[in-house]
């Protein structure tokens, strides 16, 4: 009998705002200090005491897997895309009480104790960890005054920040259905009358959607590896050279020392050196 899943990593977008970058490598698999974001996140989880953990997988599930063998991450291919809820469907069956939710594109430790401990003590079916609202694009999150959270075109206390962290209950879980994409604040949030929103202290927390955001991360995490050239992105097996600015490197590019250089994506296709713009 396999054991209870305790937390689940949403990892099975498209990358799309990863732009080529998501041509050569899903999301999840590129490496900040050797190690497959993915893997940050499942660490992240392990830290604050999760156990086993899964996650779904849609954009070449094979390099998922093969980049996670031996991590123990329980991976669920996602063949069609289930939505911002949909894929919690693989956990059914299996869900701890609640089972924690995190996006695989967040590089943080979050309070998750403090976090279950409000999920329990409001007696909440569905929590979202939230911040005060940092400004910026993310949509914001709204509350009433009892501390659920309002559906969208909503407003009352806030706004808050959603980096992702999610306590899920048995009541929550149950609406999921048995088939088709889930969203969950259109098809969730309003059939619930406990989906409450935590809001805590603002923590250190680095999403990684876009390649500056992935260069970003490889200076901050990663400055040795992945992040030792200024300004660029260095794949563990790529071999940077010549004169480039905000440049990724991906699995086995080779710059010539000749070569200047700049907003590109390089990588090894076969036995050529592929170049696509950022």
């Amino acid at each position: 009998m396999k054991p209870p899943i305790d937390a689940f990593i949403l990892a099975a977008g498209l990358g799309t705002r990863m732009g080529p970058l998501s041509q050569v490598l899903p999301k999840p698999v590129w490496p900040l200090g050797g190690r497959p974001l993915l893997q940050w996140c499942a660490d992240s989880l392990r830290r604050a005491g999760f156990g086993t953990i899964a996650c779904n997988a849609h954009h070449r599930p094979d390099l998922l897997e093969t980049a996670m063998a031996g991590t123990g991450v329980e991976i669920f291919r996602e063949p069609l895309l289930l939505g911002s809820a949909g894929g919690l469907r693989h956990a059914l069956g299996r869900a701890a009480e609640p089972l924690a939710v995190w996006n695989g594109d967040i590089l943080a430790d979050a309070p998750w104790s403090t976090f279950l401990e409000a999920h329990h003590r409001l007696r909440a079916d569905l929590s979202w960890l939230l911040v005060p609202h940092p400004g910026g694009p993310w949509n914001p999150v709204w509350l009433s005054r009892t501390g659920r959270i309002l559906p969208p075109g909503e407003t009352g206390e806030g706004p808050y920040h959603f980096w992702g962290a999610a306590l899920w209950g048995p009541r929550a879980l149950a609406l999921l259905g048995t088939e088709g994409p889930v969203d969950v604040k259109a098809q969730i949030l309003t059939r619930l009358d406990r989906a409450m929103g935590v809001v805590v202290d603002p923590f250190p927390c680095l999403e990684i959607g876009t390649p500056d955001q992935l260069i970003e991360a490889a200076r901050i995490h990663a400055p040795q590896a992945e992040g030792r050239l200024a300004g660029c992105y260095v794949h563990p097996t790529a071999l940077p050279g010549g004169r480039l600015e905000r440049c990724v490197l991906g699995p086995g590019a080779e710059i010539p020392p000749a070569v200047s250089d700049q907003n590109a994506l390089w990588f090894k296709e076969g036995r050529h050196q592929v170049r696509l713009a950022l």
